[in-house]
């Protein structure tokens, strides 16, 4: 295979999915780290969307998350997602949930005020509950196998992991399935190590940053 490049930022979630899925097939790949705060011109010219992740596979470019692993599903042995078509569709669309589920977070921990936290709060506990009723967690998504969907939801909780350092927010209270599989997927070595060591200080001070109700919290809570 040709060289490949992932132009990466160290807190996004959908690079994160990238990386678990160049691991998990075992592909040598470069990272690079930009500041999408001063976007370099040279990413912008291959950025059409101005986004990361961006994968460069020799000279040509790939972006958008989802459609790079595809093409690594396409291209890089072993499968991860299902070889049934419907079982395939079904994880598909549930890699989109864990998108709806990262936007929620985002609006979670960038709401301004009490009110619309506490709005999102609900809207999050009311989306895990229905993921709770579909996952298996023993250990996977799906049962025995790591697959793509799996991946798709390291990012998601490890979100958690600094969420809870600052308060119980009472989320995935009394959900066990997602209580097992979440610990399952933070010691997959492709999952933790999809992030460098200072992720959550980053995460914190970026969130510290910001004028929203959860950096009071975190202010309350240091």
């Amino acid at each position: 295979m040709k060289k490949l490049t992932l132009i990466s930022h160290v807190l996004c979630p959908y690079v994160q999915r990238a990386v678990i899925a160049l691991k998990e097939k075992g592909v040598d790949f470069e990272r690079i780290d930009i500041d999408l705060a001063q976007k370099p011109d040279w990413f912008l010219a291959i950025s059409p969307l101005g986004k990361v992740p961006v994968l460069k596979v020799g000279d040509d470019v790939i972006f958008e998350s989802a459609v790079i692993a595809e093409f690594l599903e396409d291209t890089v042995a072993p499968a991860l997602h299902p070889a049934d078509a419907i079982k395939r569709a079904d994880h598909r669309a549930w890699i989109e949930f864990a998108g709806v589920l990262l936007s929620d977070i985002w609006e979670f921990y960038t709401a301004t005020t009490a009110e619309a936290f506490e709005k999102k709060r609900q809207d999050l506990t009311q989306r895990f509950e229905r993921l709770e009723t579909r996952i298996k967690a023993d250990p996977w998504f799906d049962g025995a196998a790591f697959h793509l969907v799996d991946a798709a939801y390291g990012p998601v909780f490890r979100y958690f992991d600094v969420f809870d350092a600052i308060e119980d927010f009472g989320i995935l209270t009394a959900k066990p399935k997602i209580a097992r599989w979440r610990k399952t997927l933070r010691e997959r070595p492709s999952v933790a190590s999809a992030v460098k060591p200072d992720y959550p200080a980053r995460l914190k001070d970026f969130i510290a940053k910001r004028p929203s109700h959860m950096a009071g919290l975190l202010l309350q809570a240091a």
